[in-house]
């Protein structure tokens, strides 16, 4: 079971005086991968328009460009609310960039009271997100959001 509240800490003292939003986000990022287990990728997208584009992510490469609400990833971001799926392949209009993955979370990031992307992380696992993990990610979403210049 992961220690969120470490996992934050460790965030807060990675990304301290970093102006760089980029930077910050491929850091979290890489901490996210690094310390979560039973995951095989962590990353964000970036809204630009009606797009989700790619942003800092650690694992296997991945799908570019997502719609709005295709996805797991565009529905969290059109619907603005962290979706947790325990079976992707379950998922209407699921999106697979990896066929590996079984399980994802996907959680918003706002700026300014609007959508300004998602934290995304896949497991290869089914099941693997539980309601603490979706507590302490989107703790770590919020302190994301704090980095975005």
């Amino acid at each position: 079971m992961t220690d969120y509240s470490l996992l934050l800490s460790q965030a807060r003292a990675l990304t301290e005086g970093v102006e760089h939003t980029i930077s910050n986000l491929a850091n979290l990022s890489a901490l996210l991968y690094d310390t979560l287990e039973d995951i095989n990728w962590a990353g964000f997208y970036i809204l630009e328009g009606s797009t989700l584009v790619l942003g800092p992510f650690q694992g296997r490469p991945a799908c570019v460009e997502i719609p709005l609400g295709r996805g797991v990833c565009g529905t969290a971001a059109r619907e603005d609310r962290t979706v947790v799926v325990p079976d992707v392949h379950a998922f209407p209009g699921h999106i697979a960039c990896d066929s590996a993955s079984r399980s994802e979370i996907v959680i918003p990031l706002r700026v300014s009271g609007r959508v300004w992307g998602v934290l995304d992380i896949d497991s290869p696992s089914p099941d693997r997100f539980d309601e603490s993990d979706r507590e302490g990610l989107e703790k770590v979403a919020l302190h994301a959001q704090t980095l975005i210049k």
